[in-house]
């Protein structure tokens, strides 16, 4: 949801696999736990997030997704394609194979899991509870955020798996995403603590319940600001560019050598006349 899946555990092909299963053997005892402890965060989101897309969809079928996030995900799937196509084509070069854009340190897999507990599973425990305690203005008021992230995760992962897409392109998908969910995190906000009020005799259960959907909103949007304004915008977006352009920059340096190379091998070489 941070671009985590574009950072530190990108879907790789199965050549890839391969290659970097022979690789480890020679990977430190330490270096193999941190792995394993990565790509098992990520392959728990892999595995529910179909479940989640279908799950968040029943949600927008029951009209509490408004429209324009209906269309979202289809507006931005559709002009990451006209950029992968025109703007920022993938070069197809040997770094293109990689997915990683970001390398991350334990910290950073640390704030990863962070945002996943805070962005994912704690509003979806959040909207099963307002089902299960009838509380409509709970379910209806974090359902959005939840349906952008589905989408969001599942066109992470998408992406990451095809060479189709450049670094640039991959990095705007959680940037696009993250400024459309800030919005939608200021209208749940604006919720839960302007338009929601509780009871002069509310119970310890119902006074819990209140604040804690307060507290999760206003995580929510101290998270997800952070996440664009310290660390996409001025670290993963610019990386990403760099790893694009000296790419770029190589592959036309080696076409420039290759071009003069052939010139020198073709040149005609003059005879004296005997």
């Amino acid at each position: 949801m941070s671009g985590a899946s574009l950072a530190v555990g990108p879907r790789r092909d199965p050549d890839e696999a391969i290659a970097a299963a022979n690789k480890n053997l020679e990977v430190k005892p330490q270096q193999r736990r941190q792995q394993s402890m990565v790509g098992g965060v990520m392959g728990s989101l892999r595995v529910i997030e179909l479940q989640l897309v279908a799950f968040i969809m029943v949600f927008s079928v029951s009209g509490l997704v408004p429209l324009l996030d209906l269309i979202f995900p289809a507006f931005t799937s559709v002009y990451l394609i006209i950029l992968s196509c025109f703007a920022f084509p993938s070069l197809g070069g040997p770094s293109s194979r990689s997915r990683q854009i970001f390398q991350g340190s334990r910290l950073f897999q640390a704030y990863v899991v962070l945002g996943t507990a805070i962005g994912l599973f704690l509003p979806l425990a959040y909207v099963l509870g307002g089902f299960a305690r009838g509380d409509d203005h709970a379910v209806r008021s974090a359902t959005p955020h939840l349906f952008l992230l589905s989408f969001q995760i599942l066109t992470e992962n998408i992406i990451s798996g095809f060479s189709l897409f450049s670094p640039p392109v991959r990095a705007l998908v959680p940037m696009l995403y993250t400024v459309r969910r800030l919005f939608v995190i200021l209208d749940w906000m604006h919720d839960v603590w302007q338009n929601k009020t509780l009871p002069a005799n509310a119970e310890l259960k119902d006074v819990a319940w209140f604040w804690f959907g307060r507290g999760l909103a206003a995580a929510n949007l101290v998270y997800f600001a952070i996440n664009l304004f310290v660390f996409l915008i001025p670290r993963f977006l610019p990386r990403a560019f760099e790893k694009y352009f000296r790419e770029r920059d190589e592959q036309h340096a080696k076409s420039y050598e290759d071009r003069h190379s052939a010139a020198v091998n073709h040149k005609p070489v003059d005879k004296k006349a005997e």
